[in-house]
């Protein structure tokens, strides 16, 4: 029983001071006023905290945390060159503590469930894909690793060198096994797997469409990035003769089981294109500002009913981003390109919750604070000697820098306790990230590769 709190349930009226009951792992019972008597409930004082829904990560790469900090000012395309050949020397250690210390900082930001869109697979590096799921499962929030792949090298007029990319027939069978081996698609599923290829400069058309058919076949989702720079708008049309949305509608790759990373650049009639066949986006500010790829036109596409949800991105284009403050960049980006009415801080909420959700296809267990929902619940503490002056509590966890967390529930078991993990030591978690970074740069060393931490334009 959590008491004594405010709720901003994201759907359903807002509660001032109030509580949730939780039952297993599902949400039985919240309302306003004192908590009911329920003999032998373990309780939760909630005084001075607001709970919302736990926020949903729909966008990452979590091996990126070990390749922070290099190719500071660089394009997506200049920073994706200079990065490529430093991610083939990974191994499935580098995986593992990158995704440990990705995982845990999440957690640390109020996430319960987030994808991983991983495409890199260099061979006899381990078992890389396992790697994140060991991880996801000791941090002990809702995974959803995305099988990604490349089969379009630089000798196939894509932009990764050959040496990264994978065969097509290697990578369905691959993926199949991934989706045979993890996926639950149970209610309370703390494990989905996402078919994932990885762009259209990296994908051939035949891996696009063999993929789509392989992903609705097992009945999962597909993931890919999408229309994030001009550079892959002309590029598109310089290989294809399509626009990029205009592209993946000719693959089959629209649908209600789809949600495509970033979704910047896109015109009136893409926008209506996503909104008709209930196609998602996973809205990355920070990296999308980080790389100078534009700022998605986020509350047009609400505007005209397309699903949003956020993402972080991964940590080498995002460096440190926590999830809640991806709230407050989606905010003040769209009001900066259409003004204070833009975008709302409840919309911002929900984004970060429900919008998440229907990108992952889990709208009806996750997302929201309701009755038969599961028990995914951030705790946050809005009463401190500065955060208690703004009047709203949803407007000081999402106009300003995120509040502390008192506590973070996945489905009822408590991750974060007072700002500080609890399945695993926050330290080692730390630390891991630092190690496999160090790993990640010196096995590439040994390649003859040597990381830039800067691009010289031109």
């Amino acid at each position: 029983m959590i008491e004594n709190v405010a709720i901003a349930p994201v759907a359903g009226p807002e509660v001032g001071s109030g509580y949730i009951r939780i039952d297993g792992d599902r949400i039985t019972e919240l309302g306003a006023g004192p908590a009911p008597d329920v003999p032998g409930a373990g309780r939760i004082d909630g005084t001075g905290c607001l709970a919302t829904p736990g926020l949903v990560n729909t966008h990452h790469h979590l091996y990126q945390w070990a390749s922070q900090g290099l190719a500071q000012d660089a394009t997506l395309f200049e920073w994706l060159v200079a990065l490529y050949q430093v991610w083939a020397a990974m191994d499935a250690e580098v995986v593992k503590g990158a995704a440990s210390a990705g995982l845990g900082w999440l957690a640390l930001s109020g996430c319960t469930t987030s994808s991983d869109h991983h495409y890199i697979f260099p061979k006899g590096r381990g078992d890389l894909f396992a790697a994140g799921i060991e991880a996801a499962r000791e941090i002990g929030i809702r995974f959803h690793p995305a099988r990604g792949s490349m089969d379009r090298g630089e000798s196939q007029g894509g932009l990764p060198p050959d040496s990264v990319v994978e065969e097509l027939d290697d990578i369905l069978a691959a993926t199949a096994e991934a989706v045979d081996a993890y996926h639950d698609p149970s209610f309370s599923s703390m494990l989905r797997v996402v078919v994932a290829p990885c762009s259209p400069f990296s994908a051939s058309a035949e891996l696009m469409t063999e993929s789509a058919a392989l992903a609705r076949a097992k009945g999962v989702r597909l993931h890919t990035h999408l229309a994030e720079t001009l550079d892959e708008d002309e590029h598109c049309l310089a290989q294809f003769g399509l626009r990029p949305v205009d592209y993946m509608e000719k693959l089959g790759w629209l649908g209600p089981d789809v949600w495509f990373a970033h979704t910047v650049h896109l015109s009136d009639a893409d926008i209506g294109k996503l909104a008709a066949t209930g196609t998602g986006s996973a809205h990355c500010p920070s990296s999308n500002g980080r790389l100078g790829a534009g700022i998605a036109r986020v509350s047009e596409m609400l505007r005209h009913g397309a699903n949003v949800g956020l993402g972080v991105d991964g940590s080498a284009s995002s460096e440190l981003t926590p999830l809640a403050g991806e709230m407050r960049q989606t905010l003040l980006f769209q009001r900066a390109r259409y003004g204070p009415d833009a975008l709302t801080a409840r919309q911002a909420l929900e984004l970060a919750t429900l919008g998440g959700a229907r990108n992952l296809g889990r709208e009806n267990e996750i997302g929201t604070l309701e009755p038969g929902k599961l028990a995914d619940v951030a705790l946050w503490r809005v009463d401190g000697p500065f955060t208690a002056a703004v009047a709203d509590p949803v407007c000081a966890l999402v106009f300003g820098p995120p509040p502390p967390l008192a506590r973070v529930l996945v489905g009822g078991r408590i991750v974060v306790e007072d700002g500080e993990l609890k399945t695993v030591s926050q330290d080692a978690a730390g630390r891991a990230g630092v190690e496999a970074g160090r790993r990640l740069l010196r096995l590439a060393e040994e390649r003859g590769v040597h990381a830039v931490k800067e691009v010289h334009h031109g």
